[in-house]
């Protein structure tokens, strides 16, 4: 899934260009806006958005010389796009929320790189720390090793990308977090726990 671009890469063309822009506003805007906005030709505007109005995902409000357009936020088909717009904060949600039903819970989940950002493409892959719980004693754990596998399965799917995990104990954690390399100066600044400990609280669990 492209979660830069989430509306367009589901509804190509103008058309998905033009509602990516409504989606993100509850304002009226007029249509040279509108156009400038989505990347899109005034002409290619002019004939998506009539139809868009007519399907009754957007709202039309004559104000001469122009017209107004706003997405009619309460039309069902409007907050299925309004969804997609938001689709990564939901991608976290959903993260969270599977990591919780894993028969083996982890201390923590946190997810960094290009997703973290809210930079991920199509291509782009599902970065995360997970923190293995002090009962799982090692990676060759079967039972946690079995757990991590369904979750990562499961997050393949809610998303559509790959995903990579970087499996840790939460003393290497704390240590690590502590350290000075760049791929953990970037956990601690773009990471986002979507389940269990902080970065933060990882580092004063160890510390403690």
């Amino acid at each position: 899934m492209d979660f830069v671009h989430p509306v367009q890469a589901v509804i190509p063309g103008a058309q998905g260009r033009v509602l990516a822009v409504l989606a993100e506003t509850s304002a009226e805007l007029n249509l040279r806006t509108i156009a400038r906005l989505a990347g899109v030709s005034v002409a290619q505007a002019s004939r998506v958005l009539p139809l868009l109005v007519e399907l009754g995902l957007v709202e039309r409000r004559e104000v001469p010389p122009s017209s107004l357009f706003r997405l009619e936020r309460t039309n069902v088909a409007a907050r299925a796009v309004i969804d997609l717009a938001r689709s990564r904060d939901t991608v976290l949600d959903a993260i969270g929320d599977a990591a919780k039903l894993m028969p083996v819970v982890p201390a923590s989940i946190i997810v960094f790189g290009s997703f973290a950002r809210g930079e991920a493409g199509a291509q782009s892959d599902i970065d995360a720390v997970v923190v293995r719980p002090d009962d799982a004693s090692d990676d060759d754990d079967d039972a946690w090793a079995t757990s991590l596998e369904d979750w990562r399965r499961k997050v393949r799917t809610i998303t559509g990308n790959s995903v990579e995990v970087l499996e840790i104990s939460r003393v290497e954690a704390g240590s690590r977090l502590a350290s000075k390399s760049r791929l953990w100066r970037d956990i601690v600044r773009d990471g986002v726990a979507v389940h269990g400990l902080s970065p933060a609280e990882l580092s004063e669990s160890v510390d403690a």
